[in-house]
């Protein structure tokens, strides 16, 4: 699967943790929950700082008395007890924190990403989306929830140690100094390249996802057409792609790591040399030394523990920037600053004027030409055509998923560009070609567009949909787990918990696109009743390839390469001849031996 799948082609990789940033909008609101975890780093950090100079007053002082070194021991007890209760607030403010602002994100995420247009989902795979919202988000959660405190304390600790540490010897404090610009060259230099690499390592995990959530999702048909060696093969590429770069990354960081912790250590020996000779020739105490020593420690573990946490930090950086663009991702639809009100009750008169329309995909493909088409309120008009004629695009653009590049299409005299989608979306009732049906119960799935549906209103739309007998016939009837899409019902089973939905919905516009293409001829003529009793006083509009099912129609709109061809009833276009007359030949009379000579 080409890379080119992914939102934004070009991605720039993360110069900075400063991308970290962008996560301070979802921190903000708990900042009292911030403030505290502070204080407990600050705490615990001070306290850390303070250990040393017990031990120099124990060891300077070993001689002076056993009362005076049990007070020491006492002190340094009552020390490590408040270290211990500030590090449990520490971990419980900033690991509830990181939960909070992770959870935030999830949902801010999903929010913005499900309101999205079709013309988004064109560009993206949902296997990616959920990525970043599952492999990402845990990324920045281990750092909010865990790093960047361990950051902070160490940074804390190595600020306040190298202050001290002056504070107890200058110079052996100045000599400490002159190894720090040889351990940030390898931390400048190869930290800039784990940032690239950690942005890469994130896309192939995400493209990963998309892979295996696409063939996962369409499972019987890859094992229908024996493209599992295929898809396993095209799998393995993506996960071994992602894998490698992943070494490369641990290679570097493993590099860095270890250049980092021999420099520090090296100088840090070199250094106590220097003190142990200072200590034989009287210029500094032994208590000194060791409270020097134990500073050296802390600030050498500290700056050790910053280089390991930076490559986290870098990583999260990385996953930020690619959540930031989920959220702030332009969408070809919007609603307007102040959209108008629709009138009450709605008529449901809808237009099409001058309507062309190009899908973004395809540019060069025009799927609809000057389409000017008129359908008043109550009438019940018919989409008829071959495949490809334009048929759902018209369907698509009354609901508003796409809007036209040319012309308007109006509901009631007001350009769907002027109203909220809500708003639009509320009064319109659909049952698609391949309904969607969640892994809720029946009753949850027929409730979709009217969740405050009743029970007996659920039961009276199942049974006008003719799906009551066989949804009563399930392990648990109304409350059984239908499974994901739908798996424990047929085609023709899953048309009608649509239809029932379309019911319940009451709404003044239905839209059906080949709503009973998945039934049996029995199933259909139930169906077809109850959709012309649907039907009745709404402007409903039908999609069919047969023709059968429209011929009731008040009126039959003939498409072809996305123009209107002919309309009328079914007898004036067969008298009339031309597209329809052929297409209703074929279905009715000659069969496939028309339909070759059609075609």
């Amino acid at each position: 699967m080409a890379r080119g799948n992914r939102i934004i082609e070009d991605r720039p990789t993360s110069r900075r943790v400063g991308a970290l940033g962008a996560l301070w909008p979802f921190v903000r609101p708990y900042r009292g929950q911030v403030v505290m975890a502070l204080l407990a780093l600050v705490g615990t950090s001070g306290i850390s700082l303070i250990l040393p100079l017990a031990v120099r007053r124990v060891v300077d002082n070993f001689d002076d008395g056993a009362g005076l070194l049990d007070e020491y021991f006492g002190a340094a007890l009552i020390i490590v007890a408040l270290l211990a209760l500030g590090t449990a607030a520490r971990y419980f403010f900033v690991t509830r924190l990181g939960e909070r602002v992770v959870a935030d994100i999830r949902k801010a995420v999903y929010a913005r990403v499900i309101t999205l247009s079709p013309a988004f989902f064109e560009r993206v795979l949902t296997g990616e989306i959920l990525s970043r919202i599952t492999t990402d988000t845990t990324l920045i959660q281990s750092v909010v929830g865990s790093s960047l405190s361990i950051a902070l304390r160490n940074l804390l600790i190595l600020v306040g140690g190298l202050a001290l540490l002056a504070w107890t010897s200058v110079k052996l404090t100045g000599l400490v100094l002159l190894i720090v610009p040889a351990i940030l060259v390898p931390i400048i230099v190869l930290g800039r390249r784990l940032r690239g690499l950690s942005r890469q390592n994130q896309d192939w995990i995400a493209q990963s996802s998309g892979t295996a959530s696409e063939t996962l999702l369409a499972a019987q048909t890859v094992q229908a057409y024996t493209a599992e060696a295929r898809s396993i093969a095209r799998f393995d590429d993506v996960t071994e792609r992602s894998y490698r770069v992943a070494m490369t990354r641990i290679g570097t960081r493993a590099v860095m790591t270890a250049i980092v912790i021999f420099l520090i250590f090296a100088g840090v020996i070199g250094v106590l040399w220097i003190g142990a000779r200072d200590v034989r020739e009287g210029a500094m105490t032994a208590g000194q030394l060791v409270q020097f020593v134990i500073y050296a420690i802390l600030v050498a573990g500290g700056a050790g523990a910053l280089s390991e946490i930076w490559g986290e930090l870098q990583r999260a950086a990385g996953a930020t920037e690619r959540l930031a663009e989920l959220l702030s991702a332009e969408d070809a639809l919007t609603d307007p600053a102040h959209p108008r009100a629709l009138p009450q009750p709605v008529r449901g008169d809808i237009a099409l004027e001058g309507v062309g329309f190009r899908f973004p995909s395809r540019p060069d493909s025009p799927a609809l030409h000057g389409v000017d088409l008129t359908i008043r309120s109550g009438e019940t008009v018919a989409l008829v055509g071959p495949s490809g004629a334009g048929k759902t695009t018209v369907i698509q653009l009354i609901q508003r998923f796409w809007d036209p590049q040319a012309g308007r299409a109006t509901l009631d005299g007001i350009d769907l560009r002027e109203l909220a989608r809500v708003d639009l979306r509320s009064q319109i009732a659909l049952v698609p070609q391949d309904p969607v049906i969640f892994a809720a119960s029946a009753a949850d799935n027929i409730r979709l567009g009217r969740p405050e549906a009743s029970d007996a209103e659920v039961q009276a739309a199942a049974r006008a949909a003719h799906a009551h007998d066989f949804i009563t016939a399930l392990p648990e009837g109304y409350d059984t787990a239908l499974g994901e899409r739908g798996v424990m019902l047929s085609g023709g089973q899953r048309q009608r918990v649509a239809i029932a939905r379309a019911i319940l919905r009451d709404a003044p516009i239905l839209l059906l696109d080949e709503a009973t293409s998945a039934l049996d001829a029995e199933s259909e003529a139930l169906v077809q009743a109850a959709v012309s009793r649907l039907a009745e006083g709404r402007t409903t509009i039908i999609v069919a390839h047969r023709l059968a099912t429209v011929k009731k129609a008040d009126r039959i709109v003939v498409l072809d390469e996305g123009r209107v061809v002919a309309q009328g009833s079914h007898d004036v276009l067969v008298a009339q001849g031309g597209l329809y007359a052929r297409l209703a030949r074929m279905q009715f009379t000659d069969g496939p031996q028309a339909a070759d000579q059609a075609v």
